[in-house]
Order: structure tokens, then C-alpha cells, then sequence
């Protein structure tokens, strides 16, 4: 077996190097340093996607005959671990990621010529409402409204821990048609602008502290919203379906690139730290943590890269996707905790908004003001998408047929 990349594959990497240093302007680099939670302002997220967009890569999961780059498996692997490498900015994922593989094989051919170009373009932003008070990872309790009135729904109701919505041009809802039958089978998918009126945001400040208009998640509310029929996804009172399909690509995405980068800067952080005459990373047992964790992400490597070969021939990831969404979140906590540990007393100072330049000088390195923050930030990730306990579960029924 040879394991080797061909020139072709390193002609494609460098490609893919050549674009990251031209693109990944230093305004882009330096919000992305100082960001406690991966988020940046919009007018930059805006650029880098434009930018990914007129290369043909802002959509490298999408098939061909939708604008996708037809991405060899190799390819998508060299492409991710690029950027991941470089820690250029996440692509914002709702649009492209979520609903736009749900239009492509439920909505109608109008709604793809309306909705498809706009978000591989990154013209519109959206955001995903799932959650509600009360109905997280138990989401068929959900109880939002969606009255049919013939021609139009009328929407009550509210969705929270909603990120990115005071940004979002259009949100994509779960809302309930029906309190007959089982309750997944009152529930549609429907899409909102989030200019309607009635609709209204509310932020959230979560523990890493962003405050508005930097906070990463929020509260939508609706009052009496009216949208179109033809806004609906599918068929009414099918949207569990829809659903389920959407949380495969939410949960199945590729972590160990990412994960390989943050290796990276804990060992870095652990070089520039002094302890007991020497420098961190030269403990034992610093650097056994290190290694444990490296093992892992190298097991995470090889499964995905199993997993998405499916990708390649036209599969999509199914259950699987609850296993890469469980291991992949515990090491990315297992990662910001290694980097809590290696930068030390110099994580407890607390700065409000780290994307606000301030004349007052750091206490400590400049990296050290986000590393709390980001720890805090990521305790979440094994909560949102469907909590860890409930991706067991999933894997219990549909992987090993408990």
C-alpha cells in the first residue's frame, strides 16, 4: 500500500498554500488571533468566503452539478488540513454546511435558484432554529407555531442558543403544523427572513463574555410572522425528516485537522512557558498528556478518512456521524484544557472584548487572553447538535443494532 501523495496531490497543496498567503490578509489573521470563540466580525468573514467562493472552493463538500470543486478524497483532505493548519476562519456554517444540502435534495427547483447561488456566495447569511426553551437535544418537544392560513403560516414562538442570528439574513426553522400523531410528525421546515416583521433578536452572553454585537449565540423571538408557503421545505409535517438529514452533515464534520492544529499551539504555548527551571514542554508528564492526546486525533484521523471515502462516491455519512460528533468534541475539550494548563496564571485575566485593539498592554503573551475564554467557549460542543449522551444512543441503535 503506498500511502505517499503523488506530485499531482503536492501540486494541489501548494495550490492551496499559494492561496491561503494571498488571501489571508493580515486584517483577517489578527481578529482571528484575538477571537474568544471563533468568531469574527462579519464584514471579514464576508471577505475570506468571497474570496474561497471565486476560487471555487467555498463549497468543497457540494456535488459538481450544484457548484462544487469535484475534490478528489485526497484532495478535501490536503484542502482541510491547509486551512486548518494556517487557522484561517471557520466557514460559517449554516448556509453552506446545513440547509444548503437539504434544499439541494428536498426543495423544489425554484427554491435551489433562489436559495443555492446566494449561499455558495456567501450574499446571505443564515442561522439554524432548532433549539427552543425546553426542547434541546429533546428537540420533538419542540412547540413553536406555524399556523396555516392557505397561502401563508403565521409563526409564533422562539429558538435559542441561535448563533450568529444578529447577523443572519435568513434562519431555518423547525416549527410545529400539527399536535396529531407522534410528535415528530407535527413538524415542518420552514425559512424565515429575519427581516420579517414580528421577528426579533436578543443576545446572549455566554460564559467566554463576548459581548454584543460579538456574542456567538442569542434568542429569536416571533410574533404573528408571516411567510409564503413556497418557504416551506418538503412536504408539511415532514420536516423531522429533513431534519435528521441536516444534523448528518452538522455532526459529521472533519475534526482532526483542527485538532492537529491546536497540538500545534499547545506545544508552542508549552515552549514559551517556564517552570521549574525549565520550560513546560520538556516535562514528562506535560509531554505524555501531549502524546496521549496526539494518539487519539490520529485514531480520529483514520476513522474519518474512512467515513468520508463514502463521501466521495456519492454516499452520505449517516449514523456514523454521531461517533465523529462525540470524539471529536471531547478532544477538542481535551485540547483547550492542555492549553488552560500550559499558559498558566497568564488565562486569568479577564478582557471583555479581545476583537477591540486597547491601549492597555497585555498581562502576559497575546495569545494568553483567549485561551480561557476559548476553554469556556468549547465546553459547549458536547451539547449543541444533539448532546453526547443522545449521540451514544443513536450509535447504539443504528450502528451496532442494540
Amino acid at each position: 500500500m503506498d500511502l505517499s501523495f503523488s506530485p499531482e496531490d503536492e501540486a494541489f497543496r501548494k495550490e492551496v498554500k499559494d492561496f491561503i498567503a494571498e488571501h489571508y490578509t493580515d486584517d483577517i489573521r489578527d481578529q482571528v488571533s484575538r477571537s474568544k470563540n471563533g468568531y469574527i466580525d462579519k464584514h471579514l468573514h464576508v471577505k475570506w468566503q468571497k474570496s474561497l467562493a471565486k476560487k471555487g472552493w467555498a463549497t468543497p463538500n457540494w456535488p459538481v452539478e450544484h457548484g462544487g470543486p469535484g475534490f478528489t478524497a485526497t484532495q478535501k483532505y490536503i484542502f482541510d488540513v491547509e486551512m486548518s493548519g494556517a487557522h484561517v476562519p471557520h466557514t460559517v456554517p449554516f448556509g453552506i454546511t446545513m440547509v444548503a444540502p437539504v434544499i439541494m435534495k428536498f426543495g423544489t427547483e425554484e427554491q435551489k435558484k433562489k436559495f443555492l447561488p446566494d449561499i455558495q456566495e456567501t450574499n446571505v447569511w443564515w442561522c439554524q432554529g432548532y433549539s427552543e426553551p425546553g426542547s434541546g437535544s429533546d428537540l420533538a418537544s419542540l412547540q413553536m407555531k406555524a399556523e396555516n392560513k392557505g397561502d401563508h403560516y403565521v409563526l409564533n414562538g422562539s429558538k435559542i442558543w441561535t448563533s450568529v442570528a444578529q447577523h443572519a439574513d435568513w434562519i431555518f426553522c423547525l416549527v410545529r403544523t400539527s399536535n396529531e400523531g407522534k410528535r415528530q410528525e407535527g413538524i415542518s421546515f420552514v425559512l424565515v427572513p429575519m427581516d420579517s416583521p414580528g421577528v426579533k433578536v436578543e443576545p446572549i452572553v455566554c460564559l467566554d463574555g463576548s459581548p454584543a454585537p460579538h456574542q456567538e449565540v442569542n434568542q429569536v423571538f416571533f410574533d404573528d410572522v408571516k411567510i409564503p408557503i413556497e418557504n416551506r421545505i418538503g412536504e408539511e409535517n415532514k420536516g423531522w425528516t429533513y431534519a435528521k438529514y441536516l444534523l448528518e452533515f452538522e455532526r459529521g464534520n472533519a475534526y482532526s485537522p483542527g485538532l492537529y492544529h491546536s497540538l500545534q499551539n499547545i506545544r508552542k504555548i508549552a515552549a514559551d512557558t517556564d517552570i521549574d527551571g525549565g520550560k513546560l514542554i520538556d516535562q514528562p508528564e506535560f509531554k505524555a498528556k501531549v502524546s496521549d492526546i496526539e494518539n487519539q486525533v490520529r485514531a480520529m484521523e483514520f476513522t474519518e478518512l474512512r467515513i468520508f471515502s463514502a463521501l466521495s462516491t456519492g454516499g452520505n455519512v449517516g449514523p456514523e456521524s454521531s461517533l465523529l460528533k462525540c470524539r471529536g468534541t471531547e478532544l477538542q475539550q481535551a485540547c483547550t484544557e492542555l492549553a488552560l494548563e500550559a499558559v498558566g496564571s497568564y488565562a486569568q485575566p479577564y478582557v471583555e472584548d479581545t476583537l477591540i485593539q486597547s491601549n492597555e498592554p497585555d498581562v502576559g503573551p497575546s495569545y494568553a487572553k483567549v485561551i480561557a475564554p476559548y476553554y469556556f467557549s468549547v465546553r459547549k460542543t458536547s451539547i449543541f447538535a444533539g448532546s453526547n449522551e443522545v449521540q451514544r444512543n443513536i450509535m447504539a441503535k443504528a450502528v451496532l443494532g442494540l
